[in-house]
């Protein structure tokens, strides 16, 4: 198979960017969307030129690293799936692939294809997290959860914080992002105890990052790929606003 690549060039968050084409050519269909770039950085190196920095790791769809935006799309055409897990069987012989960067504010350019998405460390360090005061660690067998809510924490829990929720969203929301970390642990008998104050410092530190609000488009949900549902927005609205009613009675 053969492609026209259009990637985003850009040598950092202070140069400008722009479009630039590349050609590749007998590119196996059952290659990931990762080898093919693979190929082509091959070919650029060869040639003396600059290859295409992109991010990845585990290439497994676990890490959430790969985070490029796919002719007009989050990781790409299929659904459920990070940009590793992409075969180039999902595009047409001698189609023209776009290839950008995630493009929100908080997520500023390092080169290329990589953002520094420091900013979803920066949430979950400010609450994200069951600390050593809430007691010592049962075991596990000695706490009861119901099922239900048990499914649902570790639904939560699959968030990978890729940030293509935050791509997908025309307002570069987090909710998503910030409402699967603060459910995952609010389910749970060992996140209760933090859970207030949890909420609040997780959604100040949220729009202190400069990421926007949610105006129910579900767009975050339809390009998650681990499928995360928004019913942990609204448990997240929940939560926060439990907080500051309590807060203002005391």
């Amino acid at each position: 198979m053969d492609f026209t690549l259009k990637i985003w060039r850009q040598a950092s968050a202070q140069d400008k960017g722009q479009f630039v084409n590349y050609k590749v050519a007998e590119i196996s269909d059952e290659a990931s969307f990762l080898e093919m770039l693979d190929v082509l950085n091959e070919e650029l190196v060869v040639n003396g030129d600059d290859p295409v920095v992109f991010d990845h790791d585990c290439r497994e769809g676990i890490c959430g690293a790969c985070s490029l935006y796919i002719n007009g799309r989050p990781h790409g055409p299929d659904r459920g799936i990070t940009t590793c897990q992409m075969h180039m069987r999902n595009f047409k012989d001698g189609e023209t692939i776009v290839i950008e960067p995630w493009r929100a504010k908080p997520f500023p350019v390092i080169k290329d294809l990589m953002v520094d998405r420091s900013a979803f460390d920066k949430i979950i360090q400010a609450g994200g997290y069951v600390s050593v005061s809430t007691g010592g660690i049962p075991d596990a067998n000695a706490i009861p959860i119901p099922k239900r809510d048990a499914d649902s924490a570790m639904d939560a829990a699959a968030c990978i914080g890729c940030g293509a929720c935050v791509a997908a969203c025309k307002n570069a929301s987090a909710m998503l992002f910030v409402s699967a970390k603060v459910s995952q642990l609010a389910l749970l008998p060992q996140g209760k105890i933090e859970a207030k104050e949890r909420v609040q410092k997780m959604v100040a530190t949220m729009d202190a990052l400069g990421f926007g609000n949610c105006t129910n488009t579900y767009a975050c949900e339809a390009e998650c790929p681990k499928e995360i549902s928004v019913s942990h927005i609204a448990r997240m609205n929940r939560e926060f606003l439990s907080a500051k009613i309590t807060a203002q009675k005391d």
